[in-house]
């Protein structure tokens, strides 16, 4: 019930253009900061140049598309 609430609640809000915004705005910046922190684990562990220059043209195209 508490489930359904919260859905019909966030369809409400997304009908809002301005909270909309605000709420992709706060999704991709959590995204970045999701793949910023996997990407630095990586380096840390010392992935090879391949996969890390993966991962960057990953989150070029992320950053391109949002």
């Amino acid at each position: 019930m508490k489930r359904h609430n919260a859905e019909k609640y966030l369809k409400k809000q997304l009908s809002s253009e301005e909270f909309r915004r605000s709420f992709l705005e706060e999704k991709v910046k959590l995204d970045l900061e999701y793949k910023l922190e996997e990407l630095k684990k990586d380096i840390k562990s010392r992935k090879s140049r391949d996969e890390l220059i993966k991962k960057v043209d990953s989150i070029d195209q992320y950053v391109m598309s949002a």
